[in-house]
C-alpha cells in the first residue's frame, strides 16, 4: 500500500447505516457556536451520492418555508455525527436533480415497501 492509502484508511469514519439515493434521512450535524458545541438535525431526501472511499459525499435536499435547501455532506467528516434513515425511497435514477423543479406533492419520492 502506498502512503496515501494508509492515511485514507486511518481517517475513515465508523460505518454509517446503508442508505441510497431517494431515501429520507436525518443527518445529525455538529455545530460549534463559540465555545459550545451542539447537534443540529437536517432532515431531507438524498438526491445524490458521489465519489467513493474517503472522498464520498452525499447531497440532502429539504424544503424549508417554501425555499429549497440543499447541503452536501462528506461521509467521513467529523462534523457528521450520525445518519438516521427515516424511510426508504423507490427511485429509478442515480441522481434526483429533477426534484429541484418540482413543488408540493410532485416533489415526493414513493416509499419502498
Amino acid at each position: 500500500m502506498n502512503l496515501i492509502d494508509i492515511i485514507k484508511n486511518k481517517h475513515m469514519k465508523q460505518q454509517l447505516p446503508a442508505f441510497n439515493v431517494g431515501d429520507t434521512v436525518k443527518v445529525h450535524v455538529k455545530i460549534k457556536e463559540g465555545e459550545r458545541e451542539r447537534i443540529q438535525v437536517f432532515e431531507g431526501v438524498v438526491i445524490a451520492k458521489k465519489h467513493s472511499k474517503i472522498e464520498e459525499t452525499f447531497t440532502v435536499r429539504k424544503v424549508s418555508n417554501g425555499v429549497g435547501v440543499e447541503r452536501v455532506f462528506p461521509v467521513h467528516s467529523p462534523v457528521v455525527a450520525d445518519v438516521e434513515v427515516v424511510r426508504k425511497g423507490k427511485v429509478k435514477r442515480g441522481k434526483l436533480y429533477y426534484l429541484r423543479g418540482k413543488v408540493g406533492k410532485a416533489a415526493k419520492v414513493k416509499e419502498l415497501i
